[in-house]
């Protein structure tokens, strides 16, 4: 019986030390590299920890105002021939808007026309009639030395002479009145074709082939949204601040980022019952980013400056991960190391950092979800790094198994520290 144990445990051992074995080599495997983050590094981008002005601001509810936006109306009356445009079309300056039938006013500059021509041959009847009396006052004035000399006559000729002399005048001035009358047709020709009179879109539509347009009708409404600025009725208190040329921040949209504007005016008419002025602002935009961005008639968010600027450290607020407290990882040596921060305000993209960075620092902003600690990073475009762009190493077993966070990064640029407002 004892041989058959003896023999039973020799033959159980050889399992067992496999076992021990295998342990071993998992406790090996999970030793202090991969407990301080060793592995396969991860390609992570970062952004620099920075220094930037910020002033105290106050927010003020704008609006976006077009500067050139109205109604183009009928300068000349007839029934309308033609409508070139729908609403949302965009024009240029000079574009057809609206045809008038033209036949008409055609007709009344041949009219005119014509009516000149039948003054000119006044004229010129006139003019022969003055040279006439004229040559029979010559001939009488040299007979008055004469028996056959007619004083009586000769009166009579002069009345005839000044009378022929004053039918010329007329004639002159029924002329200049005719040619007035040509030019007032040619332009009632040239209003009959209604062009837009700045770029812009159209808005509304008041005509419609087949109608009847008088003089001062509407026709369409035109808004030259490349033309925008922003107005907000800002508080007399903080008006101190305001004067022309001042840089300041607008707001798009809850949590967009910041945009310039530059104070054109301030206008000097105070509301009495809500205190405040209106201030006209001139985005700090390209007129191609105008459309796109701003829309006449929307409501933003002006950061009116109510103090002196001072320097402040800045952190992107992608680099902030808000578990069990905000923290950052710190790219030192070539491995992410995390951090606490205090954070402060939120200015645009960044936030203001109260302890915990330095100016120079570069924190990970992008893949700092799924890091551990001391893991190796690569970042792209460093020295023995991916070139910007490039792509992602497969991720290792922790992130390929679900821990941390999101796929592979390196989708995106290296961000650059934001501009305060």
């Amino acid at each position: 019986m004892r041989r058959l144990l003896a023999a039973a445990a020799g033959a159980a051992a050889p399992p067992l030390a496999a076992l021990f074995l295998v342990s071993a080599t998992l406790l090996s495997a999970t030793g202090p590299a991969a407990a301080q983050g060793g592995g396969q590094p991860a390609l992570v981008e970062v952004d620099a920890v920075v220094v930037e002005p910020l002033a105290q601001t106050a927010p003020v509810i704008g609006r976006v105002v077009a500067r050139q936006r109205g109604v183009v109306a009928a300068l000349a009356r007839g029934p309308v021939a033609e409508v070139a445009v729908e609403v949302g079309d965009r024009v240029k300056e000079g574009d057809l808007l609206v045809r008038l039938a033209l036949d008409r006013l055609q007709e009344s500059l041949n009219a005119a026309q014509a009516d000149l021509n039948r003054q000119r041959a006044a004229l010129a009847t006139a003019r022969s009639q003055l040279d006439l009396s004229e040559q029979e006052l010559a001939r009488l004035d040299r007979l008055q030395d004469s028996p056959a000399f007619s004083q009586a006559r000769y009166d009579d000729k002069l009345r005839e002479v000044a009378t022929a002399r004053a039918r010329v005048g007329e004639a002159q001035a029924a002329i200049a009145a005719a040619q007035a009358q040509v030019r007032l047709a040619e332009i009632d020709l040239s209003l009959g074709v209604i062009r837009a009179p700045f770029n812009g879109v159209v808005v509304e539509k008041h005509m419609v082939r087949g109608g009847y347009a008088n003089i001062g009708e509407p026709a369409v409404t035109l808004i030259n949204d490349e033309d925008l600025e922003i107005e907000a009725d800002v508080p007399a208190r903080l008006l101190s601040g305001l004067e022309a040329g001042r840089l300041v921040s607008f707001v798009l949209r809850e949590g967009g980022d910041r945009r310039d504007a530059i104070v054109r005016a301030v206008i000097p008419d105070e509301n009495a019952l809500t205190r405040t002025r209106a201030v006209r602002f001139v985005p700090a935009m390209a007129p191609t980013e105008l459309g796109r961005g701003l829309a006449p008639g929307a409501t933003i968010t002006v950061r009116v400056p109510v103090g002196e600027a001072r320097d402040v450290v800045t952190v992107h607020k992608d680099a902030v991960l808000p578990q069990g407290g905000d923290s950052v990882f710190v790219v030192v040596d070539g491995t992410a190391q995390p951090r606490p921060v205090q954070l402060g305000e939120a200015v645009g993209t960044r936030f203001v950092v109260l302890d915990g960075l330095t100016p120079g620092e570069r924190v990970v902003v992008m893949g700092n979800e799924r890091l551990r600690p001391g893991q190796p990073v690569m970042i792209p475009g460093d020295a023995g790094g991916p070139p910007a762009g490039g792509q992602a190493p497969e991720a290792d077993d922790g992130a390929s198994n679900g821990e941390g966070g999101d796929g592979a990064a390196g989708d995106k640029t290296v961000k650059s520290g934001a501009t305060a407002g």
